[in-house]
């Protein structure tokens, strides 16, 4: 099997434990915590410690790679995700358990960005859409079962068991790694930025828990706020320190690339809006519309269902189409389709509902594919490192971003009506919030020039096609 194949398949194990871990937990968080002894609220603690985790560690992934081999750490990484699932399966209260969720993000924080660092220097940048797209599908799995799963492991099960799925797909994807990935590594590698490290990891680490804190009173407010401005004031020191030394921790310089900038700025308002949805249609559906955990897994697995579907038919689109038409009209569409989910009542027929996320999960998938190969198209392969560490901070702190916005514009609902409970009404001007910010990632897309990409969607080679002559399909 070639390595547009083989290679994306083999990483997709670390994101189906990823996103696996991530939409049972979204799922069963009512669950665990009434097991714990805590609100459902505060436990969000929990899924902010993973991001933070990320946010700290995700920077120095491409380095860790060139310098001791991506083979090795990924299958390093791989061994600490599934070593912070045990803890999470063991915990017995709310600090054992955030703990082990930073330990688990420590792990996501090296698998993902490293995998995606395999692909791309394994993969021809013609041959790129197509590897992501086989990178992408089998993950997607995971949020299709995710919440189906969470619910049936927490409403027959002891929702412990949601964390040891996790062993035998890390133990397999460690033995595939073994087998076909090469130890790729760079044979010119910098000393590693000591000092733009504790300055970029601390900073990104206090403003997402700030921001994840913000609304939800996860922290007291004095620490709220001092964690956003700490976390800006280390981020803006860090801005400083960048443009002053050789080979910075986080290649800020990358931006100049137009294709990179727009992957970046408008993917991260896109995922702003699209990150707030795990939180907020398992809150409508067993909070406002009284389902219970499984009821809501097996309605919202749809969206993952039509993501999953599109992935197949998406080089096909970019080819005819191109990145730039692509990527401005999708983006309306999906931030409408986004809105529409603040429509729903419990009235609603279930199976309308199904419908509508599994086209809105088509539009989104759609656009993730077109923003995450986009954002290399113009990289070279030494910069291609850089490159992955740059994307996966901004994309963790969008989602992060979402999930808060999403939740401040939940409360902000309720108080406009003078009370402090949430109620199935105020989901509907939630929805609305993060659609309008992830429909103005249009505005980055709408700068690319029409043929930015073409020689990874091929669309160029179609065109360039003498008459007669059998297009790429």
């Amino acid at each position: 099997m070639s390595p547009t194949r083989i290679v994306p398949l083999v990483v997709a194990t670390a994101l189906f434990m990823e996103n696996t871990d991530a939409t049972v937990i979204a799922t069963a968080l009512p669950t665990i915590a009434a097991s714990l002894g805590e609100d459902p609220i505060a436990l969000k603690l929990a899924l902010t410690a993973y991001l933070v985790s990320l946010a700290i560690f995700i920077p120095v992934s491409g380095w860790m790679a060139d310098r001791f081999g991506a083979r090795t750490v990924f299958r390093a990484a791989l061994g600490v995700f599934m070593a912070g699932s045990l803890a999470c399966a063991a915990a017995d209260g709310l600090l054992s358990f955030v703990a082990a969720r930073f330990l688990q993000g420590l792990g996501g924080a090296m698998m993902v960005p490293v995998g995606r660092l395999v692909i791309l220097r394994s993969v021809p940048k013609s041959e790129l859409v197509t590897a992501l797209a086989y990178l992408t599908i089998p993950a997607l799995i995971g949020p299709i079962l995710g919440p189906p799963l969470g619910g049936l492991i927490t409403t027959w099960l002891d929702w412990r068991w949601i964390f040891l799925i996790n062993i035998p797909i890390g133990i397999a994807g460690i033995v595939l790694a073994s087998v076909y990935f090469e130890d790729l590594r760079e044979p010119e590698r910098p000393p590693l930025d000591v000092a733009g490290f504790l300055l970029l990891g601390p900073g990104l680490a206090g403003l997402m828990l700030g921001l994840a804190s913000l609304g939800r009173h996860l922290l007291p407010a004095w620490l709220t706020w001092g964690c956003l401005g700490g976390g800006a004031a280390l981020l803006g020191l860090y801005i400083r320190h960048s443009a002053r030394v050789p080979h910075p921790v986080l290649r800020l310089g990358l931006l100049g690339y137009p294709t990179f900038r727009a992957a970046v700025t408008g993917g991260s308002l896109f995922r702003i809006g699209t990150g707030a949805i795990p939180f907020l249609l398992p809150l409508m559906l067993q909070i406002g519309f009284g389902l219970d955990a499984l009821q809501s897994g097996l309605i919202t697995f749809a969206a993952a269902a039509g993501a999953m579907l599109v992935k197949t038919v998406g080089p096909r689109i970019l080819r005819t189409f191109g990145f730039r038409a692509v990527m401005v009209t999708n983006a309306v569409l999906a931030a409408a389709f986004l809105a529409v989910n603040g429509l729903f009542t419990a009235q609603t027929p279930h199976l309308l509902i199904i419908g509508l996320l599994f086209l809105g999960g088509c539009l989104r998938s759609l656009q993730f594919t077109c923003i995450n190969a986009i954002a290399y198209a113009d990289l070279e392969q030494r910069e291609m490192s850089a490159g992955t560490s740059l994307a996966s901070v901004a994309q963790q702190l969008s989602l992060s971003l979402g999930v808060t916005l999403g939740a401040l514009a939940l409360e902000g609902a309720a108080a406009w009506h003078g009370r402090a409970e949430i109620r199935a009404e105020d989901f509907g001007p939630a929805f609305l919030a993060v659609a309008l910010i992830s429909g103005a990632s249009v505005f980055p897309f709408r700068r690319l020039s029409p043929d930015a990409g073409a020689e990874i969607s091929g669309r160029r080679a179609v065109e360039a096609a003498p008459a007669g002559a059998p297009g790429r399909n």
